[in-house]
Protein backbone atom coordinates (compact mmCIF):
# COMPACT_ATOMS: atom_id res chain seq x y z
CA UNK A 1 0.00 0.00 0.00
CA UNK A 2 1.02 3.34 -0.77
CA UNK A 3 -0.31 5.62 2.17
CA UNK A 4 -0.35 8.26 -0.17
CA UNK A 5 -3.94 9.92 -0.02
CA UNK A 6 -7.32 9.23 1.33
CA UNK A 7 -10.37 10.73 -1.27
CA UNK A 8 -13.79 9.68 -0.63
CA UNK A 9 -17.24 10.70 -2.78
CA UNK A 10 -19.97 11.20 -1.13
CA UNK A 11 -23.56 12.59 -2.69
CA UNK A 12 -25.44 14.50 -0.15
CA UNK A 13 -29.30 15.87 0.06
CA UNK A 14 -28.56 19.53 0.83
CA UNK A 15 -27.38 21.82 -0.66
CA UNK A 16 -23.64 23.34 -1.28
CA UNK A 17 -24.43 26.48 0.76
CA UNK A 18 -25.43 24.21 3.13
CA UNK A 19 -22.88 22.08 3.28
CA UNK A 20 -20.39 24.66 2.88
CA UNK A 21 -21.57 25.42 6.27
CA UNK A 22 -21.43 22.16 8.17
CA UNK A 23 -17.75 21.27 7.21
CA UNK A 24 -16.37 25.13 7.15
CA UNK A 25 -18.16 26.41 11.17
CA UNK A 26 -17.75 25.43 14.57
CA UNK A 27 -20.77 24.86 15.48
CA UNK A 28 -21.65 22.53 12.78
CA UNK A 29 -18.60 20.99 13.19
CA UNK A 30 -19.10 19.60 16.46
CA UNK A 31 -22.12 17.93 15.44
CA UNK A 32 -20.30 15.33 13.15
CA UNK A 33 -16.49 15.51 13.72
CA UNK A 34 -15.10 16.99 17.29
CA UNK A 35 -16.48 17.10 20.34
CA UNK A 36 -14.79 20.72 20.39
CA UNK A 37 -14.20 23.07 17.67
CA UNK A 38 -12.73 27.38 18.26
CA UNK A 39 -12.28 28.09 14.53
CA UNK A 40 -13.09 30.82 12.31
CA UNK A 41 -13.48 30.01 8.80
CA UNK A 42 -10.98 32.25 6.60
CA UNK A 43 -7.91 31.81 4.77
CA UNK A 44 -4.77 31.96 7.21
CA UNK A 45 -6.99 31.38 10.73
CA UNK A 46 -5.49 29.00 13.19
CA UNK A 47 -8.25 27.15 15.24
CA UNK A 48 -8.59 24.50 17.31
CA UNK A 49 -10.17 20.83 17.33
CA UNK A 50 -10.64 18.63 20.36
CA UNK A 51 -12.00 14.71 20.51
CA UNK A 52 -13.40 13.79 24.02
CA UNK A 53 -14.22 16.17 26.67
CA UNK A 54 -12.35 19.67 26.79
CA UNK A 55 -12.07 19.76 30.58
CA UNK A 56 -10.04 16.42 30.48
CA UNK A 57 -6.17 15.84 29.92
CA UNK A 58 -7.09 12.86 27.73
CA UNK A 59 -8.55 15.40 25.24
CA UNK A 60 -6.49 15.37 21.96
CA UNK A 61 -6.49 18.61 21.10
CA UNK A 62 -5.50 19.48 16.98
CA UNK A 63 -4.65 22.92 15.28
CA UNK A 64 -6.35 23.70 12.29
CA UNK A 65 -4.97 26.48 9.88
CA UNK A 66 -7.52 27.14 7.34
CA UNK A 67 -5.70 27.22 3.61
CA UNK A 68 -8.96 28.27 1.35
CA UNK A 69 -12.26 29.06 2.09
CA UNK A 70 -14.16 29.71 -0.92
CA UNK A 71 -17.88 29.34 -0.13
CA UNK A 72 -19.53 27.04 -1.55
CA UNK A 73 -17.12 25.48 -3.37
CA UNK A 74 -14.29 24.57 -1.28
CA UNK A 75 -12.96 24.59 2.14
CA UNK A 76 -9.39 22.92 2.90
CA UNK A 77 -7.08 22.83 6.19
CA UNK A 78 -3.70 21.50 7.24
CA UNK A 79 -3.61 19.56 10.27
CA UNK A 80 -1.70 16.92 12.68
CA UNK A 81 1.09 19.42 12.93
CA UNK A 82 3.56 18.86 15.19
CA UNK A 83 3.75 20.30 18.81
CA UNK A 84 4.67 24.55 18.39
CA UNK A 85 5.51 24.24 14.77
CA UNK A 86 3.67 26.55 12.13
CA UNK A 87 1.07 24.56 9.76
CA UNK A 88 2.62 23.79 6.29
CA UNK A 89 2.43 21.77 3.51
CA UNK A 90 5.48 19.69 4.60
CA UNK A 91 4.54 19.20 8.18
CA UNK A 92 1.15 18.52 7.93
CA UNK A 93 -1.74 17.01 6.54
CA UNK A 94 -4.11 18.74 3.89
CA UNK A 95 -7.57 18.06 3.88
CA UNK A 96 -9.38 19.65 1.10
CA UNK A 97 -13.32 19.26 0.38
CA UNK A 98 -14.60 20.63 -3.01
CA UNK A 99 -18.42 20.58 -3.12
CA UNK A 100 -20.57 20.20 -6.47
CA UNK A 101 -23.93 20.99 -7.01
CA UNK A 102 -25.36 17.94 -8.57
CA UNK A 103 -29.08 18.08 -9.05
CA UNK A 104 -30.89 18.98 -5.94
CA UNK A 105 -27.74 18.28 -3.95
CA UNK A 106 -24.14 18.22 -3.20
CA UNK A 107 -21.32 15.93 -4.85
CA UNK A 108 -18.63 16.38 -1.84
CA UNK A 109 -14.84 15.69 -3.01
CA UNK A 110 -12.82 14.63 0.10
CA UNK A 111 -9.28 14.38 0.26
CA UNK A 112 -6.36 14.00 2.69
CA UNK A 113 -2.85 14.07 1.48
CA UNK A 114 0.48 14.88 2.96
CA UNK A 115 1.24 11.31 4.62
CA UNK A 116 4.20 10.33 3.17
CA UNK A 117 5.70 14.00 2.80
CA UNK A 118 5.52 14.54 6.77
CA UNK A 119 8.90 11.86 6.76
CA UNK A 120 7.54 9.11 9.58
CA UNK A 121 9.52 5.68 9.86
CA UNK A 122 7.10 2.94 8.20
CA UNK A 123 5.26 1.80 10.99
CA UNK A 124 4.07 5.43 11.98
CA UNK A 125 2.98 6.43 8.75
CA UNK A 126 1.01 2.80 8.62
CA UNK A 127 -0.48 3.32 11.75
CA UNK A 128 -1.53 7.05 11.03
CA UNK A 129 -2.92 6.32 7.57
CA UNK A 130 -5.05 3.51 9.10
CA UNK A 131 -6.31 5.74 11.92
CA UNK A 132 -7.06 8.17 8.92
CA UNK A 133 -8.93 5.83 6.92
CA UNK A 134 -10.88 4.39 9.95
CA UNK A 135 -11.78 8.12 11.29
CA UNK A 136 -13.15 9.05 8.31
CA UNK A 137 -14.92 6.39 7.21
CA UNK A 138 -16.57 6.94 10.71
CA UNK A 139 -17.01 10.51 10.09
CA UNK A 140 -18.01 11.22 6.92
CA UNK A 141 -21.60 9.23 7.05
CA UNK A 142 -21.58 10.99 10.02
CA UNK A 143 -21.45 14.61 7.91
CA UNK A 144 -23.93 13.36 5.35
CA UNK A 145 -26.50 12.50 8.37
CA UNK A 146 -26.34 15.94 9.80
CA UNK A 147 -26.20 17.94 6.87
CA UNK A 148 -29.65 15.89 5.59
CA UNK A 149 -31.26 16.46 8.87
CA UNK A 150 -30.54 20.07 8.70
CA UNK A 151 -32.30 20.51 5.74
CA UNK A 152 -35.00 17.84 7.03
CA UNK A 153 -36.41 20.22 9.49
CA UNK A 154 -39.52 21.75 8.84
Amino acid sequence: MEYGSIERELRIDATPEVVYEVVSSPEHLREWWPDDAELDPVPGAVGTITFGDPASQEAKVEQLTVVEADPPRRFAFLWVTDQGEAATQGNSLLVTIDLVASGDGTLLRFKETGFRERGWEAAVLEKAYTDHVNGWNHFLPRLVAYAQKLVARP
